[in-house]
C-alpha cells in the first residue's frame, strides 16, 4: 500500500462546463471562500462509514462555516448500498433537518458517495447545490468529474440517475493515504482507460506503475482529470465523443453486476471488473477493427501486471452476455461497444456478435502474462 504522496506543485484549477476543480493546497481556501460568498442556509456533509472515521475529522478541521449549521449524514460503505432505498433515507434526513433550496450538500467519499450524493442533491427540491470531495482514486479521476450521478437498480449498475454537475470538485490527494491497496488499484483502471482512449503517451507512462515515483502520482491524477474533462466538456450529455469513456465498461459492468449478484462469487471492485472488460474489448477490437497484435499484447500484459486474472467459465459467460441487454448505451435493443483501432484511437457505436464475445473470453482465460 502506498502511504505517502508527493504533491505535484503545478496543479492549476480546471474549469469545467458548469463547475471548477481545485487541487491540494488551494482546496480549503476555495471551499471557504465559496461558502462565504454563497452563504448557504445550512450545510450537509454526506459520508460513509469509512470516510466518517478516516476523512471527516480532517475535513471539519479545515471547514470554516461560521454561524451556518453543519449536519453530517452517514451511509453504509460499499457498492451494494448504492440504492434508491439509501437515497430515500438521505432525502428524509434532509427534510427532517429542514434543508431548503439554499442548502449545500458536500459529498465526502468515494464513487458511491459522490454518485449517490450528487443524485440526491440534484433531485431534492428539484435541485440544491452540491460539492464533491472525492477521497478515493476512482472518485478523483472518474466518478466525481463530469456530472454523472445515480444509483444501481438491484445489481444493474447506474440504471437510475441524471447528468448534473456540482458547483465544485475538491481533490485533496492526501486522502488517498486512507485507502487500502485494492481500492488504489481499482481507481488505477480508470486512469489506464483514459490512456487507451485518448493518449498513448499517457498509457505508456502508467503501465510501469511499479516503477513510478510517489512524487509522480499527483501529476498523473491531474492528467487523467484533464483528459476526462476535455471529453465531457465537448460532449456533456454523451451524444457522441463522451461515449469513448465507456471503453471496457460494456462487458466490465456486466461482469461487475454478475459477480455482485451471485452469492457464489466474491464481488469485484469496479476497477477489477473494468480491467477484465478492457482486455476483452481489446481482443474484440483486434478481431473487428484490426487492433494490432502488438497493441493487444501490450494492453493485456500492461493490465495483468497490476490486476489479477479471474477465470470466467463458459456458464458464467452466457449469463454475463445476458446482462448486456441492460447496458445504457444500447439503442433499439442493439448492444453498442467502444472499440480501439489503435491505442489512443477509439471508435464508438460498434456492434459485436455473441460469438466474438465468447472468443474474447477464451482469449482472456488463456492469458498467462504475469
Amino acid at each position: 500500500m502506498i502511504t505517502k504522496f508527493g504533491h505535484f506543485t503545478n496543479m492549476t484549477s480546471i474549469t469545467t462546463k458548469n463547475a471548477i476543480i481545485h487541487f491540494n493546497e488551494v482546496v480549503y481556501t476555495e471551499l471557504n471562500t465559496y461558502i462565504k460568498s454563497t452563504n448557504p442556509s445550512s450545510i450537509f456533509i454526506l459520508v460513509d462509514t469509512n470516510t466518517h472515521d478516516l476523512c471527516l475529522p480532517k475535513f471539519l478541521a479545515k471547514l470554516e462555516s461560521g454561524d451556518i449549521v453543519v449536519e453530517v449524514m452517514e451511509i453504509p460503505e460499499g457498492e451494494d448500498h448504492k440504492t434508491i432505498d439509501i437515497c430515500t433515507g438521505v432525502w428524509e434526513a434532509l427534510s427532517e433537518y429542514h434543508a431548503d433550496r439554499k442548502s449545500l450538500l458536500i459529498n465526502l467519499g468515494g464513487g458511491v458517495v459522490t454518485d449517490l450524493g450528487g443524485f440526491v442533491a440534484s433531485t431534492y427540491m428539484r435541485g440544491i447545490d452540491y460539492i464533491n470531495v472525492p477521497t478515493s482514486l476512482l472518485a478523483m479521476v472518474d466518478a466525481s468529474v463530469g456530472g454523472k450521478t445515480g444509483v444501481d437498480l438491484g445489481v444493474l449498475k447506474n440504471q437510475v440517475g441524471v447528468i448534473s454537475e456540482g458547483s465544485m470538485v475538491l481533490v485533496d490527494t492526501s486522502f488517498l493515504e486512507t485507502l487500502p491497496s485494492n481500492h488504489m488499484v481499482s481507481g488505477y483502471a480508470e486512469m489506464l482507460k483514459h490512456g487507451l482512449i485518448y493518449a498513448k503517451s499517457y498509457w505508456q507512462s502508467l503501465i510501469n506503475f511499479e516503477n513510478l515515483k510517489l512524487s509522480d502520482l499527483d501529476g498523473l491524477i491531474y492528467d487523467s482529470i484533464v483528459i476526462k474533462n476535455k471529453v465531457v466538456t465537448e460532449d456533456p450529455k454523451e451524444s457522441g465523443l463522451r461515449k469513448i469513456l465507456n471503453f471496457g465498461h460494456t462487458l466490465g459492468h456486466a461482469i461487475e453486476s454478475y459477480f455482485l449478484g451471485n452469492a457464489d462469487k466474491t464481488p469485484l471492485l469496479h476497477g477489477e471488473a473494468i480491467a477484465i472488460g478492457m482486455i476483452l474489448e481489446s481482443y474484440i477490437s483486434h478481431k473487428q477493427l484490426g487492433l494490432s497484435n502488438e497493441d493487444l499484447t501490450e494492453i493485456s500484459s500492461g493490465i495483468l501486471k497490476t490486476f489479477s486474472k479471474v477465470i470466467i467459465p463458459q456458464d458464467d459467460q452466457e449469463v454475463i452476455i445476458r446482462f448486456l441487454k441492460h447496458d445504457k448505451k444500447n439503442s433499439y435493443g442493439v448492444v453498442k461497444f467502444v472499440l480501439l483501432e489503435a491505442i489512443g484511437q477509439p471508435k464508438i457505436d460498434c456492434e459485436v456478435s455473441n460469438e466474438t464475445i465468447i472468443e474474447a473470453f477464451a482469449y482472456y482465460n488463456s492469458l498467462n502474462l504475469n
